[in-house]
């Protein structure tokens, strides 16, 4: 964990107060973007897109990472006796380091549009835990299928993008027709990322069916990629 953020900033002048400063930028340059551009007849626009921008980021972000953290790492685990796991992990843990870290700057841009801020911010760390073991659940399953086959990293960068707008981030979800809502609902990021806009954007806790759903979609992700990885990890050393 601490060599991916060393390695991440460590020809960058600021180091890791980018940590902080990446995400407070990016925040303002889309909060003026989509609350004059892309509006719905919603109130608080920007935040409503900010709740579930910020952890589809990570998602997307952390899951490219471990796809290629394999092979980076290759020469290491030859010369190293280490968990193959241990990347997957590392990276996941790296990821949500700084997505808790952008949680300051999110606030300050709730403050600063008059959006609410309530005390139900204080259940996101648990959250966004359940959304890490879900995204470390597919970069496990994803990073073994890497060292198999390189069309793997490709493919994904396309799924991702058509991904990206079959989950409910930049409008909501009521305003498709029903022959499209239900490719929608059937898209599990759908539900896990509510886990993050109902403390954020409604100031509200989490409703126990939907954190029951995000929890089992977590553990169904983490059981399915541990179960392929697993399978995969013997032959690693022949292919890296």
């Amino acid at each position: 964990m601490h060599r991916d953020l060393t390695v991440r900033y460590k020809r960058s002048i600021l180091g890791f107060f980018w940590t902080l400063l990446n995400p407070l930028l990016m925040m303002v340059i889309l909060t003026v973007v989509f609350s004059h551009f892309f509006r719905f007849a919603i109130l608080h626009y920007e935040i409503y897109f900010l709740s579930e921008f910020l952890v589809w980021m990570f998602f997307a972000q952390t899951t490219a990472n471990s796809m290629a953290s394999l092979a980076w790492n290759g020469p290491l685990m030859k010369r190293v006796r280490l968990p193959k796991t241990i990347f997957a992990l590392a990276g996941t843990v790296a990821g949500m380091i700084n997505l808790l870290l952008s949680c300051g700057p999110l606030i300050a841009i709730m403050l600063v549009v008059g959006a609410p801020v309530r005390p139900a911010l204080l259940v996101l760390p648990l959250s966004f835990l359940v959304i890490a073991v879900f995204t470390l659940g597919v970069s496990l399953g994803l990073s073994a299928l890497a060292v198999y086959f390189d069309d793997v990293a490709q493919m994904y960068q396309v799924g991702i993008m058509g991904l990206m707008y079959l989950t409910p981030i930049m409008y909501p979800l009521d305003i498709l027709p029903d022959r499209f809502r239900w490719l929608v609902e059937f898209n599990p990021l759908t539900k896990l990322f509510e886990l993050a806009r109902y403390p954020i954007y409604h100031g509200q806790l989490p409703p126990l069916a939907v954190f029951g759903v995000g929890v089992a979609l977590a553990l169904g992700a983490l059981v399915l990629g541990w179960t392929v990885f697993r399978r995969l990890a013997g032959g690693f050393y022949l292919h890296l």
